[in-house]
């Protein structure tokens, strides 16, 4: 009698209460079994990472349900908006491992948007406003008061449509006229207290040109756009649950100016964003951030900017895993950065080089070496992959340590180097040091040990136990390079909750830059994009600065989370 084993069952993931919403929608047949969703990013900053949970639900909603996810940029706001941005959102996404169905642009939408605004005119439904900005949000009352209508609101529709069409010409002055919905007054939701639905801006759009001059705001544009093209689930973050009454009844009205007769109809469905601990989420303070010069760029690494995260040397992959881990509720919460960095340490465990780097160097002589000798040494790239293969590192007489790796006094469990005590240099030989020479001022200039010959890596001795491991670059066969070290962008921990200006607690040692460091040959031939270990401190990058002339690398984070014992 054969003996047969099943195969273990994959374990299911749990799903997201987003994911059970569109399963229960699937199940009762709406959308005839369709599902498509869309990313909608306004082309007025780079994306964050608080972006890119966004997109791991839009994108991964649809893969998962055999969809499809569009992209369209909400470009109603030509004022804020630059192609430098359409750009970078285009390659943030990429590189972050998804492919959106179809592109987009609410500009796409301009001309129908115009003639359902003419149609709500037409039938009662929208006025053209003349009061100033603050005198609408005077009339407009509070949350536990109604508000007063407009002097305009009763206006004959024939002069709402002329003043319509005036606003849309290049004569018509910005904040002279607005165009309102018509809808209550007195609704405890106030949005819906007429809300504004046109705008004038006299800025030329950067795909329209100066076709127009009135432009249909967030909310009278977004819905509308999901209908036109067929989005069964519109998916955003909790600050536009308020937002969805407002959604459903434009959407509403523009199924009843379009004749629908499907019943088809797109779902709002909100989820909390990401917040991290150290840092803003706000677009508008990290533009300032940039514009102020008090970070070097959108893609300065300790910005939370998807390009800056890339820039620092995380993987798409570790970001992925981390908005994975921490899932999607319907309340809002702050993530600890530990958190993200921990996902990012683990996840470039597996797929960084290991190279030989020393941050803080001291020379170390072998003083019974050949001063003419060299040797090259096996270092394993990936330990963690075996099918990444070898390189050489040279081995000689003059070597170069770090300066914390040596105490001329050392207590009984300090393992690195001290005199009279052996240490093995990584891939190399063991070593005694037998002494060390100081300056004038009693500075360590230079420390001196014996190599035992048969204690190569690789060779029968080398198999004697020792308690430490150095790591080490050959003084004669290796590069200068500069190191970037960063820290915290923020002194606090939730600086978004603090009443003080956000540029007041910004942590002056949020960078800081050595100079004076070495790596080895080979980790000079590495390129930004590809992923580095320094062996025993941690994962690192090459920068966009670097160059064949000057070694750029970016610290992307250490091989343990030491800053929350430092912090405590």
């Amino acid at each position: 009698m054969t003996q047969t084993t099943e195969a273990p069952m994959e374990e299911k993931r749990s799903l997201s209460f987003v994911e059970q919403m569109v399963e229960n929608d699937l199940a009762e047949g709406k959308n005839d079994g369709r599902i498509q969703t869309r990313f909608p990013p306004e082309p007025n900053g780079y994306i964050h990472i608080g972006h890119a949970k966004a997109i791991c639900m839009d994108f991964g909603v649809a893969e998962h349900y055999n969809g499809v996810c569009n992209l369209r940029f909400d470009d109603t706001n030509p004022s804020k908006e630059d192609t430098e941005y359409v750009d970078s959102i285009l390659q943030d996404i990429k590189w972050l491992g998804f492919k959106w169905g179809n592109l987009y642009y609410a500009s796409d939408y301009f001309q129908r948007l115009w003639d359902f605004a003419i149609w709500m005119i037409e039938q009662g439904k929208a006025y053209v406003d003349e009061q100033t900005s603050e005198q609408i949000a005077e009339q407009k009352g509070t949350p536990t008061q109604p508000g007063t209508p407009s002097p305009y609101r009763d206006r004959p529709i024939e002069e709402n449509l002329r003043l319509f069409k005036q606003m849309n010409t290049p004569e018509a002055v910005e904040g002279s006229m607005v165009l309102r919905a018509k809808l209550d007054m007195a609704n405890p939701n106030m949005h819906f207290r007429d809300p504004i639905i046109y705008r004038i801006i006299q800025t030329p759009h950067h795909r329209t040109g100066t076709k127009w001059h009135a432009y249909p705001m967030y909310d009278f544009a977004h819905g509308q756009s999901d209908y036109f093209e067929g989005v069964t689930h519109s998916i955003c973050t909790l600050e536009f649950v308020p937002h969805r009454p407002l959604y459903d009844k434009f959407v509403d009205e523009l199924m009843d100016f379009d004749k629908n007769t499907t019943g088809y109809r797109p779902r709002q469905i909100e989820f909390n964003r990401l917040n991290l601990t150290y840092t803003v989420m706000s677009k508008r303070k990290l533009k300032a951030l940039v514009e102020e010069h008090l970070v070097n760029g959108w893609d300065d690494p300790r910005m939370p900017t998807v390009c800056g995260m890339r820039r620092r040397g995380y993987s798409p992959q570790s970001i992925r895993k981390f908005i994975d881990s921490i899932g999607y509720t319907k309340f809002d919460a702050l993530n600890d950065m530990a958190l993200l960095e921990a996902a990012v340490r683990e996840d470039l465990n597996m797929r960084a080089t290991r190279v030989s780097a020393v941050l803080n160097p001291v020379k170390l002589v072998i003083t019974n070496y050949p001063e003419d000798k060299t040797e090259e040494m096996v270092a394993v790239n990936n330990p963690e992959n075996e099918a990444e293969g070898t390189h050489n590192i040279t081995f000689s007489r003059n070597l170069w340590i770090e300066r914390e790796d040596f105490m001329e006094d050392a207590p009984s469990k300090f393992f690195r180097m001290t005199p009279g005590k052996e240490v093995r240099l990584k891939n190399a030989y063991i070593i005694m040091c037998t002494g060390c020479t100081k300056d004038a001022d009693g500075n360590i200039t230079e420390i001196q040990a014996t190599y035992d010959p048969e204690s190569k890596s690789g060779m029968a001795g080398a198999n004697r136990k020792v308690k430490g491991t150095l790591h080490w670059v050959s003084a004669d066969h290796c590069k200068k390079a500069e190191v970037r070290i960063y820290d915290r962008l923020f002194n606090v921990e939730n600086p978004s909750a603090d009443e003080r200006d956000f540029r007041e607690l910004l942590n002056p040692e949020s960078l800081k830059t050595i100079n004076n460091c070495y790596v080895e040959d080979f980790a000079a031939t590495m390129k930004p994009g590809q992923y580095l270990q320094f062996q025993r401190i941690g994962y690192f990058m090459a920068d966009l600065d670097s160059n064949n002339e000057h070694l750029v690398f970016n610290k992307t984070v250490g091989l343990k989370d030491t800053w929350a014992k430092q912090n405590k």
